[in-house]
């Protein structure tokens, strides 16, 4: 398996609990009103998917403009945007560059806008699309998203506990499975390789593997 390249890794929303909206933020501007919401997105149908579900708790709002960045290993993010009946380009495209300076990935954006009777003009809407959403980014809570390394090696249930207590005050992760011997699986960033801290702990006993790499998120 091939290493994914050491900058690849970026950021994006920390994973969503019971409710998908991680921030949000209200604006009003000449008595119309802005409701900004964030979530993440992994792929284009948790994208599609966010929107219909502000737009199903929002029916009587006019607009449900959005915006999304959505992280693809090997490619460039998959970037989509909509003014959702606004004039075109004063809500979904402003949205999406304030995606990008974010510097954010795997994100979805809606902004919700319940019409006040008076017209803002282009640049009015830009304005309000954009500092609707500024703020609720700014609550946005957020995490690293890298490749590291995965590792694994065996050892006795009596060492155990032993070897697993010292790897952690090394500072490496450590998960254990339990079976016949028990199983001690390492993750690092890449390029690390901890076979020689192994090696040492263990006297030279523990026979290391590399299993490959795996995506993880990191908080910041």
């Amino acid at each position: 398996m091939a290493d994914p390249a050491p900058d690849a890794a970026y950021l994006r929303p920390a994973a969503p609990g019971q409710d998908a909206v991680l921030a949000r933020a209200v604006l009003e501007v000449k008595r119309s009103r802005f409701l900004a919401l964030v979530g993440r997105a992994t792929g284009e149908a948790e994208v599609r998917e966010f929107i219909a579900a502000i737009r199903a708790a929002h029916p009587d709002a006019r607009h449900h403009c959005s915006a999304s960045i959505v992280h693809v290993t090997g490619a460039n993010p998959v970037e989509r945007s909509s003014d959702d009946g606004e004039p075109s380009g004063t809500a979904g495209q402003p949205m999406l560059e304030v995606l990008r300076g974010s510097g954010l990935q795997d994100v979805v954006a809606v902004v919700v806008r319940w019409f006040g009777g008076v017209k803002l003009g282009t640049g009015g809407l830009v304005r309000a699309y954009q500092d609707a959403l500024r703020p609720a980014l700014a609550d946005l809570p957020v995490v690293r998203r890298e490749p590291q390394s995965v590792w694994s090696f065996e050892v006795g249930h009596a060492e155990a506990g032993r070897v697993e207590s010292e790897l952690r005050n090394r500072g490496v992760t450590v998960a254990a499975e339990y079976g016949a011997r028990v199983t001690l699986h390492l993750t690092t960033p890449v390029g690390v390789d901890p076979s020689g801290t192994v090696a040492g702990i263990t006297s030279g006993s523990a026979v290391i593997r590399r299993d490959g790499v795996r995506w993880a998120d990191v908080p910041r």
